[in-house]
Order: structure tokens, then sequence, then C-alpha cells
């Protein structure tokens, strides 16, 4: 196929496969260490406690505050601005007291005239049943995706999948990691969005690369993959760039409450993108896949030629 007669780019992917190996095993390795060393921030649907924002008249002096609340018993607390220096967002460790106790005498101390946008509690089991069930739903995920690709695919190709899923998921936590922005149950939901998303694109590619197999007389995988890796791009980036220009607006106009959200969203359709030109399709060419496993078997052969 002539690539250039149909105004389709001929980048040559495959051979600059290395370079974006090198450069994976760089986020891979950075990632892994960040996790190892500084870990997750975990926000209280994890780790248990109570969240109170409060919005001032004007600006808040978050010194001031934090010097009240440890003039009491109240022990784990976290005071910061939350979207602006007249939100005020508290976080503290399980108490003994109840939510509705703990929220009214630091209503209290701190003065009467500060609106209270939300008081929110998550108790210490209820934030450990969080965790684990966080976990096994990636857990369920990966092991559900690589169950399909490899009864729609090859196994090759659902090895390749979940490589490029593992790799967008484990960089995305990095990210988190190093910057310690807070980890909750919305940037968990967006790392399984994020899943979904780069497994549509890594399927897309996959396609047009067994289209390619069985549709050419070409023997060699570079060329055919690298082929449909070059088809398949405009599609790509239009569909990212489109859904980055929503993410953009989520991020900036949305709120801090969003803010975490969109923002493990973003990271994950730019790497998300990049994993399913490069990390997938390396991942099926290092395994050896050939025109020979795109064929179907002597026995699904006759009965094709069977169908009316």
């Amino acid at each position: 196929m002539n690539l250039k007669s149909l105004n389709i780019p001929n980048i040559d992917f495959v051979n600059r496969r290395h370079l974006a190996m090198m450069f994976s095993a760089v986020l891979l390795i950075a990632s892994i260490v960040s996790l190892s060393v500084q870990g997750l921030k975990l926000g209280i649907d994890f780790t248990g406690g109570t969240l109170i924002e409060l919005g001032y008249q004007q600006t808040a002096d978050l010194e001031e505050i934090r010097g009240k609340l440890n003039e009491t018993n109240y022990k784990g607390t976290n005071v910061q601005y939350f979207g602006s220096d007249t939100e005020v967002l508290i976080q503290l460790e399980p108490q003994q007291v109840s939510s509705a106790k703990l929220s009214s005498s630091i209503i209290h101390m701190l003065g009467e005239n500060i609106d209270v946008r939300r008081v929110e509690f998550v108790g210490p089991k209820v934030g450990e049943e969080l965790t684990n069930d966080g976990g096994l739903a990636m857990l369920y995920a990966l092991i559900g995706i690589l169950i399909y690709v490899a009864f729609r695919f090859e196994y090759r190709f659902a090895l390749g999948s979940i490589a490029a899923l593992v790799h967008d998921v484990i960089i995305v936590l990095g990210v988190f990691s190093a910057l310690q922005i807070e980890f909750d149950l919305t940037v968990l939901a967006a790392i399984l969005a994020v899943i979904g998303y780069s497994l549509n694109d890594t399927i897309v590619v996959f396609d047009r690369i067994r289209e390619n197999f069985l549709s050419t007389r070409k023997v060699e995988p570079k060329p055919i993959i690298n082929d449909a890796l070059n088809q398949t791009l405009s599609r790509t980036i239009m569909t990212s760039l489109t859904t980055l220009l929503v993410l953009l607006a989520l991020f900036y106009l949305g709120g801090e409450v969003i803010h975490s959200f969109a923002g493990a969203l973003l990271i994950g359709v730019v790497i998300g993108t990049y994993s399913s030109i490069y990390v997938a399709s390396s991942m099926i060419l290092a395994l050896g896949i050939s025109k020979a496993d795109m064929l179907p078997s002597e026995k699904e052969s006759k009965e094709i030629d069977a169908r009316p």
C-alpha cells in the first residue's frame, strides 16, 4: 500500500522503539522508586478521618488556625488552602468524638463568621475496605482485559495490551507519588477510566495490525506494524486532542473537588496515547508476532468456507 498516495504519514515508529523503550524504562524506574520511598499521599477515603471545608469572608490565616487546633487534643490535623485563600480544608485523623461534635467544636473554636461548606467522615475500617476493594477493582479490570484480548486477537496481543496498561497505571501513580498529590477515590476512578481509554486506543491499533497482516503480501512484521501505526495515527491524535481539551477545561475550571481527578486523566490520556503507539506494538513485536499467527486454523477455515 502506498501511504503517500492516501495522505497517510510515513513515520518510522518501529525503528525508534528502542529510544521509546529507554524513555519508558526511565519513567517506570522513577515511578517505582518514588512509590517505594515516598508512597502515595492517601486521602481520608483510604486512611479514615474527618474532612471539614470552611469558607472565610477574608483571607484565612493558616498559621493561626493551626495554632488553635494544636491547643486542643485533636491529633493528625492538616490545614491547607482549598482553591483560594478564603477557603480552607481541615483534615483530621479518626477521633474519639463523633463527626458532628468534632465539626461543631472546631467551628466554635475558630469563630462564628465562617461558612461550613462540607463535613465528611470516613471510619478507619471503611477506609481499609476501600483500599482493598480499590486494589481488587484494578486487578480484576486487568485480568478481564487480558482474557478479552486473548480471545479476540491472540495471546501476544493480550500480553502487549496488559504491558501497556500496567505501564500507564504505574506512571500515573508515580506522578502522584512524586508530586505528593492527594490520592482519593476520584483519582482511583480516573485510573480505571485511563485503563479503558488506553485499551480502546490499543484495540484500534491492534485491529489495523491484524487487518494488514491478513491483507498484505508482506511477511515481515516490522513494516506491517509500522503501516498500521501510521494509518491509525490521525485517529489517535484527533481522539486524544479532543479528550485533552475537555480535561483541560475540567482541570482549570472544574474546581478543587475534581482537580485531582482531571489531573490523573490528563496524565493518563497522554501516557496512554504514547503507550498504544510504542509500548503495546513493541511488546507484540518482541514476542515474535508473525503473519502465520493471524491466519485462521484449518478448522476455522473449513467453517468459514461452509458458510452460505
